[in-house]
């Protein structure tokens, strides 16, 4: 039998796409089929993929519909594709991608390869000392609300490959399936979750605000993150002329910008003008505000830079609380640094490459939880808090990197 097929997808792809797919794990579809139930048959089911995309015959199923709280409420709506739609939109995104990050604009950040929202952070903290304003912007809903057809317009702008084309539609027509097993037909947006759907973002986004950015206002640095960003201003009145500008430019990609986080931010110094009372803003986890500094040299300054925000802080030791440790005596020491180590290395790698200190109230909270766990355990510690505390001090001193919060110093 030929394995001759109307469009060219390499089967080579099609298994570097499963393999990428099985890095980022992720939760199963509406098929509830995981990634180890689809290793049972993965060469019949990895050819599936490749012989109905590469023969026009591939339909994306419904794409499953699951509501997760947002850190300052509400819900959002992601949409989990099955595991052989995550390899099949990971194979379109294979050949997409490299054609699509060359004309992408240097001050995008979010979801591309080499991008990190450091890097973004970094950035605007270096922009915040040479600009004194900020217009911090944020746009609402943008998965759920992307116009299919001027998305389509943009894809058809850099590609003329009929096989992306063709089954990029029919992700954006893929229908939701709630829990409950209602199918909802959608009109419009990329779900958020799907593998596709951050690459086609950024490209509506290219468009929609980086390329305008660049031709209205290239005197204006920018830092996009996705939906999320801030504009460098000059003056209190052009960040305000600014965020008029936008939300006419976003309502003309039928796009919106979110009122209750999108603000005008002095972002000099301690020393505000009493007229302009916003004076900080989060981006990315780290609050950008007026903070005591100190040079190279030893000499203090007010500097206006980031540091872990209370929102982040207070996300972390939400989550440990979940988990309660104080009450899971049965655990030794080492199975309590397993459980919180995975936690905590990558909370700290991400918020202590600026303004380090700020995490000791952290580590504080950590060993509390760490101490309240002994006093439960040891009988010797219930009638003493110091003990504990001295005995966990102890444990400190002798093996300083048990627990990976320790990286920052002894705080309790």
């Amino acid at each position: 039998m030929s394995d001759t097929k109307p469009f060219e997808i390499s089967k080579l792809v099609v298994m570097e796409a499963y393999k990428r797919v099985k890095a980022n794990r992720g939760a199963a579809g509406i098929d509830d089929e995981s990634i180890d139930e689809f290793e049972k048959d993965l060469k019949g089911n990895l050819y599936k993929i490749w012989n109905r995309m590469s023969s026009g015959t591939y339909f994306p199923p419904a794409v499953k519909q699951v509501e997760i709280p947002k850190a300052k409420g509400g819900m959002r709506t992601l949409g989990i594709p099955t595991v052989s739609d995550r390899i099949a939109q990971m194979v379109v995104k294979s050949y997409l991608e490299p054609t699509l990050e060359p004309i992408f604009h240097e001050s995008s950040y979010g979801y591309r390869p080499h991008r990190s929202p450091i890097q973004a952070i970094r950035k605007a903290r270096q922009l915040c000392f040479q600009y004194p304003w900020v217009l911090e912007f944020d746009i609402k809903g943008l998965f759920d609300n992307i116009d299919h057809d001027l998305l389509m317009k943009a894809v058809r702008k850099h590609t003329s490959e009929k096989w992306i084309l063709l089954y990029i539609e029919r992700w954006l027509k893929a229908p939701f399936q709630t829990q409950d097993g209602e199918i909802i037909t959608r009109t419009a947006g990329t779900p958020q979750g799907g593998v596709i759907s951050p690459l086609l973002a950024n490209l509506f986004l290219h468009y929609g605000f980086d390329s305008w950015m660049s031709r209205t206002r290239p005197h204006l640095p920018f830092e996009r993150f996705a939906d999320d960003g801030i504009i460098h201003c000059r003056s209190h009145g052009e960040a305000k002329c600014t965020m008029v500008s936008l939300a006419k430019r976003l309502r003309q990609c039928k796009l919106e910008i979110h009122p209750d986080k999108t603000n005008v931010i002095y972002c000099k110094d301690g020393k505000r003008p009493k007229e302009y009372p916003d004076t900080k803003f989060t981006f990315l986890g780290y609050e950008f505000r007026a903070r005591l500094c100190k040079a190279s040299g030893g000499r203090f300054f007010v500097g206006f830079t980031p540091a872990a925000s209370r929102e982040a802080k207070k996300k972390l030791m939400d989550k440990i609380r979940k988990m309660k440790l104080p009450v899971r005596t049965e655990s030794s020491l080492q199975q309590l640094k397993e459980i919180l180590n995975p936690i905590m290395r990558g909370w700290i790698n991400y918020f202590s490459v600026f303004y380090k200190s700020s995490l000791q109230d952290t580590v504080r909270h950590v060993n509390q939880v760490i101490i309240n766990w002994a006093i439960r355990k040891f009988k010797r510690f219930r009638r003493s808090r110091g003990r504990a505390t001295n005995w966990l001090r102890g444990i400190y001193t002798e093996n300083p990197r048990l627990f990976a919060h320790w990286s920052l110093n002894w705080s309790a």
